[in-house]
């Protein structure tokens, strides 16, 4: 396995009609999570993925299982939970500017999750165990089971790589932020956005964002800079990456789950610190041309063939 990922996705409704959610009469079922996301973009790249998840014995559930599956990720480390439900979201697009977000997840499956879903013999064939900041936000229990994975993955020298990826409804700063610190401590690569970095350490430059997160104990920091690109730095080496030039945003939500697809794919290669993050920086753009979270995640051959379109154009 190339890589685990561990964390809630949901079922999602997307109104086909723009305008305040009220007054949609029609949906269109898709799915969204920040690691099946990831996961996905992963697969379509080539490589292996693993998904530790729990979903409701529900209709939902059976339907996004067999999406994941479809995706080409392996899903046997997901449970089904008897009685608490697969989590639902809804997009609502107010106009071609505006987006807006509602999670029906409260008590779900996956936010019934604990230390009894992590398996540590699926987890210590890994080459990276994949975390974001959303897991521990769901519950204690998820909290915990997060922490656990961690620690799995440290003692069998499994790589872990941490998203921030804060999310403000699920949990305020003063809460959030003592305990992303503490998976950012024992994580090897970090991937925040400015933002986030700003959140964390109370800096907002990219370098001593980067400073701070790697005297921490991270090896490799990259900061994610939405259009402008990404700043990479390690104990070696430092350095902006440009981002792809894109015509028009048509979708921004997943943008940083395909940054992180692509970076660990590049990674995985073997291919150095800035193709991983030009690869990254590819990756992002192609999708948020695309409506939806995974839609437009790119196959190995497209995305080269955007990146060799595009190379003339960025400059780095």
């Amino acid at each position: 396995m190339d890589v685990v990922t561990v964390g809630e996705t949901m079922v999602m409704f997307t109104p086909q009609t723009m305008g305040l959610l009220r007054y949609a009469k029609q949906f269109v079922l898709s799915y969204a999570g920040a690691e099946t996301n990831v996961a996905i973009g992963l697969s379509r790249l080539g490589h292996r993925v693993g998904w530790i998840s729990q979903v409701g014995q529900d209709e939902f559930g059976e339907s996004l299982l067999s999406f994941v599956r479809g995706e080409g990720i392996d899903v046997s480390e997901v449970k089904k939970h008897p009685t608490a439900p697969t989590g639902l979201m809804f997009k609502e697009y107010l106009n071609k500017k505006e987006l807006r977000i509602y999670y029906y997840r409260h008590q779900s499956a996956a936010s019934m999750m604990n230390r009894q879903n992590i398996n540590k013999d699926y987890i210590s064939q890994a080459k990276f165990l994949h975390i974001t900041g959303i897991t521990p936000a769901l519950s204690e229990s998820c909290r915990e089971m997060v922490f656990e994975a961690i620690q799995i993955a440290k003692h069998h020298g499994v790589k872990v790589v941490f998203d921030p990826n804060y999310r403000a409804k699920l949990w305020d700063t003063d809460t959030a932020k003592p305990i992303l610190l503490d998976i950012a401590a024992q994580s090897d690569i970090i991937l925040p956005g400015l933002d986030e970095g700003t959140l964390l350490v109370e800096k907002d430059k990219p370098e001593e964002i980067a400073d701070a997160l790697l005297d921490l104990g991270a090896k490799l920091v990259v900061v994610k800079l939405g259009p402008r690109g990404a700043y990479y730095q390690s104990a070696e080496e430092s350095g902006y990456v440009s981002g792809f030039p894109v015509d028009e945003v048509v979708d921004p939500v997943g943008a940083g789950d395909a940054f992180a697809a692509g970076f660990l794919s590049g990674m995985l290669e073997g291919i150095s610190i800035e193709s991983a993050v030009q690869r990254a920086n590819a990756v992002a753009a192609m999708v948020v041309m695309v409506k939806g979270d995974y839609e437009g995640l790119p196959e190995r051959e497209t995305l080269m063939r955007f990146m060799n379109q595009s190379s003339q154009d960025v400059h780095r």
